[in-house]
């Protein structure tokens, strides 16, 4: 499974962070969209189970996971 993020649309809310049960999302620091936003960033994409938690969380429909 592989987590998709739509770095325009996601508005850093965090709410996918708290809902992931790997806690393998985080707000990122190094890059702002052109909203002005600190996005979601996964760190460990091995990991990731595929739960789609995150997706199901987020206000913005920002984040895909995908095969």
């Amino acid at each position: 499974m592989k987590w998709v993020l739509n770095f325009e649309r996601c508005k850093g809310c965090a709410l996918c962070t708290g809902a992931c049960p790997k806690k393998i999302l985080v707000i990122q620091e190094e890059r702002i969209n052109a909203n002005g936003y600190y996005t979601a960033r996964c760190v460990d994409a091995d990991a990731c189970v595929g739960c789609a938690l995150c997706a199901v969380m987020c206000p913005d429909c920002a984040i895909e996971i995908t095969d």
